[in-house]
């Protein structure tokens, strides 16, 4: 016998499409409440921007090429003469490119593009969640984005993955209302922008598809058919919209076009693939794994110990703790909670979906960053806030709406509660920082986990004063760090949102060593002097010198030139360069491609953005890019393309050891142990022919160095390539 009960599938449609609707009306206090959490967003990203100087001269050096050639802006090339590309896709170097171009080159018109992405994430975060939920739900969703510490941190700041992250949680608003209304043209626009994330940061934005293929699937208000062919038509746009730029790069000839960063094949597939692929997973990434032969834990090369020991606490330890976990475990309680409560409408209500497309996101891209061998730095994490926050902003909806139920109210106790606890532990981290804020937040929320469970007992009254007494416990840790990452100057390759830690992070973290360098300990094999410095990075003369480091190394370690040392607060010192270097540098520039080569990213950046002028970049990204050949090194210098050759080298954007010139004769003692003891011929040796330089910068420096005569300005080795020996 038939069963009457069930309804035909056009009616489950019919029905889902009701439940899966924007929620109509709004409050009036909503648009100004979205007014001023938008105006107090931007006015925290874009304060004391200015402090920050290049942030990240890597991209900014290439940022300055492509305002002057439009070859460069194309590729993503790190100089005017395009030499070499950064190692990443040119999509968030346009945006500050067009930025520049328009106001012109600067530290400001750089990176308040950037702030202004954050802006949009809130705002968009905001609109998505509030198509099916309150203006409660959606403005605590933007809200927990806003002071995510990594958040800050990340749109202050000129690497990629601001814009990533605002192209994600634009294509989680398309696929919102792909799910809402069933339109292919939704998931077509959701498509697109995970195409564009690819342009911005590779494989990194391919981490929701799953998720969102899952999803629709489950949830989509159209026939099985439907769906299928739908997804079909999403796949074809994500490889046109990712596609059409890798096609162009990989059919111009590699004589018309500079070599691809980071590869070791002068190849698009190879980056992709490699380097900015499955490398990041299995630790074999491009450029170090192809030349030591073994990998290991440590991804490579160091790269997993930037984020300490793999595994489900990777993002609760002393490195990425800070950064983004603050309310991961409550987002963790209101989810599993909030699921259990409307499980028997899993099929038609809003909230499942909805935490189904979230959670997802959460938990593929948590688990990639927690198991990666390969490296993962502690700002990758930001990928994460948006669903941290969508997550938080329902499960407190659900909860709340239903706090008459003893269990909504344990949940929302347990969440306030555990969060409280978790402050406590994260801000125990920086004991001398502020440590009365741990005791107020402990103290705080758990009287108000206590008063939530009983609230019915309380009134009306009361139970909202608790409500927002326990929100702002679990709000005033992030919001500390957010408030400190604001006030502190961030620059170098790896930043750091928040207060020194104990035991955490790697030079320019400011925060010591990790993995197997903790306690400041430096690897066999590098010393060196450190160049003085007379001009900064925006071309105002600073005082002298290098930053301590705020970590645990000894004062008395000697590290390479441009090795970045820790500032307080999670910062780097940039490495500035002298101003009567840059006067050589610019002096007849203009018969010269290249005014100077040099080894190392960080190095070669230094210079081009002091002198204004194109400067090679041996080695690339990694240090570790065959390019250029001996072979091609001397034809460039027979043609007299390149002017100087200055010596030294150092840690990369990515936190790998360059090769060094094996020129300095200090012994390294670094925290009093005798591991790090070295002669300087030993230091050349390990640095040129081992696992951390190419063997082609060795050769080079050799060859330079027995060639050219050479000339000590402000403590750095210059060659002068038109001067033979």
């Amino acid at each position: 016998m038939e069963n009457t009960n069930r309804l035909p599938q056009a009616d489950i449609l019919e029905t889902r499409q009701s439940k899966l609707r924007a929620r109509p009306g709004s409050p009036p206090w909503e648009r100004p409440a979205l007014v001023v959490l938008l105006v107090l967003t931007a006015v925290a990203y874009i304060w004391g921007l200015g402090q920050s100087g290049w942030a990240n001269s890597f991209y900014s050096a290439a940022v300055q090429a492509g305002t002057k050639s439009w070859k460069a802006f194309f590729f993503g090339s790190i100089d005017a003469s395009n030499f070499i590309t950064v190692d990443k896709p040119p999509a968030s170097l346009w945006i500050m490119e067009l930025s520049a171009r328009i106001f012109g080159f600067n530290s400001w018109s750089m990176l308040v593009p950037e702030a202004l992405m954050g802006v949009a994430s809130v705002w968009v975060l905001y609109i998505t969640i509030r198509r099916w939920f309150s203006a409660n739900a959606a403005l605590l969703a933007g809200l927990v984005l806003a002071l995510t510490p990594v958040a800050t941190l990340m749109f202050r700041f000129n690497n990629p993955d601001a814009l990533l992250v605002l192209l994600l949680t634009a294509s989680a608003y398309a696929f919102t209302r792909a799910l809402e209304e069933g339109k292919t043209k939704w998931l077509v626009w959701a498509s697109v922008y995970i195409g564009f994330g690819f342009l911005t940061k590779m494989m990194a934005a391919f981490l929701i598809i799953p998720v969102f293929v899952v999803v629709y699937l489950m949830f989509a208000p159209v026939s099985v058919r439907r769906r299928l062919v739908q997804l079909v038509i999403s796949a074809v746009t994500v490889v046109v919209s990712a596609g059409w730029w890798v096609a162009i790069v990989a059919l111009v000839p590699a004589a018309n076009r500079p070599y691809i960063g980071s590869s070791q094949s002068n190849s698009i597939l190879d980056l992709i693939l490699g380097y900015n692929g499955l490398g990041r997973l299995t630790g074999n990434e491009s450029g170090l794994s192809s030349q030591s032969g073994s990998t290991g834990a440590t991804g490579g090369g160091m790269g997993g110990n930037f984020s300490g020991s793999t595994g489900l606490q990777r993002l609760f330890n002393s490195e990425m703790g800070g950064q983004i976990s603050w309310l991961i475990p409550a987002a963790l309680i209101l989810l599993i909670v909030a699921i259990w409560l409307v499980r028997r409408n899993w099929k038609t209500d809003r909230v499942i979906p909805a935490m189904f497309l979230w959670a997802g996101t959460f938990f593929i891209t948590g688990i990639v960053f927690s198991f990666s061998q390969g490296t993962i730095h502690p700002y990758y994490t930001v990928a994460l806030a948006p669903a941290v926050g969508a997550i938080i902003g329902m499960g407190v909806e659900v909860l709340w709406s239903r706090r008459e139920q003893l269990a909504a109210r344990v949940g929302l106790a347990a969440a306030i509660a555990l969060t409280a606890v978790w402050s406590f532990v994260l801000l125990n981290r920086s004991s001398s920082w502020h440590p009365w804020l741990k005791i107020a937040i402990l103290i705080v929320g758990g009287v108000a986990a206590i008063a939530i469970v009983v609230g019915p007992r309380l009134g009306q009254r009361i139970m909202m004063f608790t409500a927002a007494a326990g929100l702002a416990a679990s709000l005033a840790g992030p919001l500390a760090y957010t408030i400190q990452t604001i006030a502190t100057a961030h620059t170098g390759s790896m930043p750091s949102a928040g207060p020194t830690t104990s035991g955490a992070g790697f030079p320019g973290s400011g925060k010591g060593f990790p993995g197997n360098f903790e306690g400041g300990q430096m690897p066999p094999g590098m010393n060196s002097t450190t160049p003085s410095t007379t001009t900064n990075n925006t071309g105002s003369a600073p005082s002298s010198g290098t930053s301590g480091n705020s970590g645990s190394a000894n004062s008395n370690s000697t590290m390479p030139a441009n090795f970045k040392q820790g500032g307080s607060g999670g910062t780097e010192k940039e490495d500035t360069a002298s101003k009567q270097i840059v006067s050589m540098l610019q002096k007849n520039a203009s018969k010269y491609t290249w005014v100077a080569a040099t080894i190392g990213s960080q190095t070669s950046a230094t210079y081009q953005l002091a002198s204004d002028e194109p400067v090679m970049d041996i080695g690339g990204f990694t240090g570790s890019d065959p390019t250029p050949t001996l072979s091609q090194f001397k034809q460039y210098v027979s043609e007299g393309k390149i002017h100087y050759f200055i010596s030294g080298g150092g840690m990369d954007h990515g936190g790998k050891f360059n090769q060094m010139d094996g020129t300095t004769s200090n012994n390294s003692t670094t925290n009093g142990s005798t591991n790090g003891e070295t002669t300087a011929s030993a230091a050349g040796s390990n640095m040129q022919n081992g696992p951390m330089g190419g063997s082609s910068n060795s050769e080079i420096t050799n060859w330079v160095q027995n060639t050219f005569k050479s000339t000590t300005v402000d403590g750095v080795t210059i060659y002068d390539l038109t001067q033979m020996k």
